[in-house]
Formats: C-alpha cells, structure tokens, sequence
C-alpha cells in the first residue's frame, strides 16, 4: 500500500481534481497496469506548451509502469471538439486532418518514451459503427445531459446555433474510451463533461468506470485565453529554440508563475515565491523570464540549444546586436534603380499579412534598415543591407 500511495501522490500533483480519488487508490493498490488514454484531434499540426501539460502527466503513469494509449482523434476531428467553444468550429477535409495527424508522432515523442506508448486512431472502430449499432450507443445517453454542458448552454441563451452533429462529439469521445478499455483519462479542465461522459458509457456496459483526471488548463501568450494554435497565443513544442525563446519572453509578468509551476515543474510553494517576489518587486520580471524561457527550449532542445537561444537572445535584445544567422530575402523583381517598394515586398513576401500592417508599422518605427528608421514606402537598398521588422524579424537583403 505504501509503494500505491506514493504513487498516488504522483500522479494527484498538480491535478485540478480527480474523478474519484478512492477508486485511483484502489486500482493502484491493486497491482493492475492500468490502460490511461489521452486523446487529441489534429485539428492543427502543432502541439503546444498547453498540451505539455497533459502530456507530461501521461508520461508520470508511463514512470510508474502502466501502459498509456494516446489516441489521435483522426475521425472526431472531422466534427470537431465544441468544448470552450463559443462558436461551431470549420469543418476540415480528411486530408487535412491526415496530414495534421502525421506531425503529432514526432511531437508526442518528444514527451513520451515511444517503445511504451500505444498510439491508436479513433477511426478504425467510430468509422465502423453502423446506424443500428449508433441508436443504441445513443440510448444510454439523454439530450438534457448533453445540453447541460457550459458552452451549450451558452450559445443556447445567446442564439448562437449549436448544429446537430456538435451533439454527437462527447459520445465518440466515451465510445473511445469503451474501445480501447481505459481505466484512466486525462484532459484539461474544458474536458470534464466529456471525460464523466466516459464514466457514463463505461457503467453502462457493465465495465468499471474510469477514472477522469482533470488537469490545469496553461493561459496562452496574451495572458487571457487558453493557449490555442487558431488564436495565435501559442508556443508550438517543435518550434525553433530562438522563436520559442523569443515567445516565452513576451509572456506577460502574471504568467510568470503559472508557467515556472505548470512547465517547469517546481512545486507550489515555489511557484508562490515568485509570484510574490514579482508582486513586491524583490526581482527583475525580466530575469525570471530568462530562466523560464531557457528551460523551457531545454526541455524540447536540449541544454545546448537553450544557451545559444539564451545567448542570442541577450545579443540581440539587451545588446542590441545583429544576431549570428538570418534569413536571405531574394528581393531582385522587387528592385527598381536601387530603390524598392518597401509595402509591396513585404506584403508579396508573406513576412505581413496586409499592406495596412506594413503602414502602420512605418508609422510606428518598427521597420528599420541598417538599425536606421524606414519612414517612406519606397526605400533605397544595396544588397546585404539588414532589414529588421518589428523587434524580432532580421532579413538580410540579396539581389
């Protein structure tokens, strides 16, 4: 029992709850290798930090000898996850979907030990099931319990349309865990209603229940919303260490803590301290993200990409040097007797989206060649000049 409490203790730490704690120590005290799923749509092609989290308790079960099964939801992701969702979400082709799909291995594996982990796709038993055999899944569920769920319920008193099909996600979710015959799932704190829907199935076809384990959710760059690759506020795990470096740094000070506690690891009271120290201001915001920034590229790079990322990044910003390397922009059709259209190549280029943007960025002496302020839209260049857009984007002219 002792060797199962400790365990216990793992696996609780930093949880948001644990559906229910009694049955995880009895199942643990039993001895038995427990099946624990995560599933994940590839709804983008990047996993992020806010993934880590989940992840990274997945990983505790697998220390502890129990056999994980990671499930990529190649089928629900053609209905799409309506969970903190205030709004239907596009639907995507299979293709594009398979595609997403193929980046999640690499990733996922960055966290988790391969040789120990079951990867599976919801599609080779949801794309099977036959109408009959979806009346009576549905039969154990009733419309009011699934309309109870927080986002429905918001977009049903704001008229906001919930389509018929968005229904059916929190009963493949549980169907997936009958398949494959989990004893554990995780997920962040959006997921609750789905993971208890598993609970639900699972009793209903006369199995134990699993057990839910709802983790944190981590807020994403803007220090508001929940970290997501459609909002932009994300830190993909597979990102260079310099743009990932340079993301952690833009964090703002609040998340600080969240995420030394959240990615980092350090314990609660550890976490307190800094969140305190920066409140106080017994310490430089600056010198905590420095830290927290190299060892999270450490985690993902290894020791020696987050020393050059460090060092970069000192070089570039506090020094106010020319990093090392630099994309080439190739920029002859551009070119016109030395002088360029300054809007025009950065718009055709993909480096801004709008011509507006490009504007607003002169207007603002965020545009700079040769370290010297642009204040036209046509500019006169040589070739290897050094063009600097807003305070991390270097190109180096070539024409």
């Amino acid at each position: 029992m002792e060797v199962s409490m400790d365990a216990f203790e793992k696996i609780k730490r930093k949880t948001v709850e644990i559906i229910n704690e009694e049955e995880l120590k009895e199942r643990l005290a039993s001895g038995k290798k427990l099946r624990v799923k995560l599933g994940a749509d590839p709804t983008a092609p990047d996993l992020h930090l806010g993934h880590y989290v989940v992840l990274r308790k997945l990983k505790d079960f697998q220390e502890l000898g129990h056999q994980v099964v990671f499930i990529i939801g190649d089928f629900t992701g053609l209905v799409g996850d309506p969970s903190g969702r205030s709004k239907t979400r596009p639907p995507l082709s299979k293709e594009q979907i398979q595609e997403n799909a193929k980046t999640y291995f690499e990733q996922v594996f960055k966290v988790l030990d391969k040789d120990k982990t079951e990867v599976r796709f919801n599609s080779e038993w949801l794309s099977k099931i036959t109408f009959e055999d979806w009346f009576r899944l549905c039969a154990n569920f009733t419309l009011a319990r699934i309309l109870e769920r927080d986002d429905f319920q918001k977009r049903f008193s704001q008229d906001i349309p919930i389509f018929f099909h968005e229904l059916f996600y929190p009963i493949m979710q549980a169907y997936d865990s009958y398949a494959i015959d989990a004893d554990v799932e995780l997920g962040g704190t959006d997921q609750k209603f789905n993971l208890i829907m598993g609970r639900h199935l699972l009793e209903a076809k006369g199995k134990q229940p699993q057990i839910a384990i709802i983790m944190p959710i981590l807020r994403g760059l803007d220090g508001v919303q929940k970290m997501s690759k459609s909002l932009g506020n994300y830190v993909g795990i597979t990102e260079d260490p310099k743009t990932m470096f340079g993301k952690i740094m833009s964090i703002p000070d609040e998340l600080i803590s969240e995420y030394y506690f959240l990615i980092l690891d350090v314990d609660e009271d550890k976490a307190k301290e800094i969140e305190e120290s920066i409140k106080e201001g017994h310490v430089n915001p600056r010198d905590l993200k420095l830290e927290l920034a190299k060892g999270i590229v450490k985690i993902f790079h290894g020791a020696d990409e987050a020393e050059k990322a460090y060092d970069n990044f000192i070089k570039v910003f506090s020094k106010r040097e020319l990093p090392d390397e630099m994309p080439e922009l190739h920029i002859e059709e551009f070119v016109e007797d030395g002088v360029v259209d300054i809007v025009n190549l950065l718009v055709s280029l993909n480096i801004l989206p709008t011509k507006s943007e490009v504007k607003r960025l002169i207007e603002q002496g965020g545009l700079k060649l040769n370290e010297e302020k642009v204040s036209s839209f046509k500019v006169k260049v040589n070739s290897g000049d050094i063009l600097r857009v807003g305070k991390k984007q270097f190109y180096k002219l070539v024409f």
